[in-house]
């Protein structure tokens, strides 16, 4: 639950136009599955082990994803090309149902410069413009969902996570193009970064519920935002 001091320094924030409030559009019965840090709210009705999951954005912290396993035996397919990410992950002891694919989700298919954190001990590169560690970028591979369930074999997604450190705004144009319509949306908004700014996350929500879905959780953060397909 929010603090009082959580929900004034939110509320000052929403009065100065430095941060959005978004009114829920229906109550749903919710488990939130996952870290403090990298968990998420899901519906879990229908969930089962034939049920379909991407997580895109694993970074250092996959307790959302073993969650998942671990209760449903279900396998969970997560995308991250971050190196540091990747190596993290080659360290751990995951179960065969955590299946990681070294690229990462974008409006196209191909290449893209991915600019490191300013702080080296962080792990999240970003695809928008970073000048501070432009000199120190990578390229790293991407692809579109419909390429990416097309070359998995899946004509479904039951829940699909993105955190995606910026690149959310234009994969959701491209679905919102597409036929693709999972059942459950996940999405960390990255309005805070320079030169996004609220507008861009208030347009892609907008995007979201004119595609059919419903929103029905909003992190304590105000940054990470569930929606659902059909009325739970």
């Amino acid at each position: 639950m929010m603090s009082f001091a959580r929900k004034l320094r939110l509320c000052t924030k929403v009065a100065l136009g430095k941060e959005l409030l978004i009114k829920y559009d229906v109550i749903c019965k919710k488990e939130r599955f996952g870290s403090d840090y990298g968990g998420w709210d899901i519906v879990t009705a229908n969930l089962n082990s034939n049920s379909v999951v991407y997580s895109f954005g694993v970074g250092e912290d996959a307790s959302f994803d073993t969650a998942l396993i671990e209760k449903y035996n279900l396998t969970v397919h997560a995308f991250d090309p971050t190196p540091k990410s990747i190596d993290w992950v080659k360290r751990q002891d995951f179960s065969d149902k955590f299946a990681m694919y070294n690229y990462g989700i974008a409006a196209f298919d191909g290449n893209v410069s991915f600019n490191p954190p300013e702080n080296p001990e962080h792990v999240s590169h970003t695809i928008l413009d970073r000048p501070s560690t432009s000199t120190e970028a990578i390229t790293v591979p991407v692809k579109k969902l419909s390429t990416i369930m097309q070359e998995l074999g899946h004509s479904h997604i039951d829940i699909l996570k993105m955190d995606i450190e910026g690149a959310e705004y234009n994969v959701i144009k491209d679905i919102c193009k597409s036929d693709i319509r999972p059942v459950q949306l996940l999405v960390e908004f990255h309005h805070r970064f320079e030169g996004v700014g609220i507008k861009e996350t208030k347009k892609s929500i907008n995007i979201i519920r004119s595609m059919g879905y419903q929103l029905f959780s909003v992190s304590a953060t105000n940054e990470e935002y569930c929606f659902i397909q059909s009325t739970c």
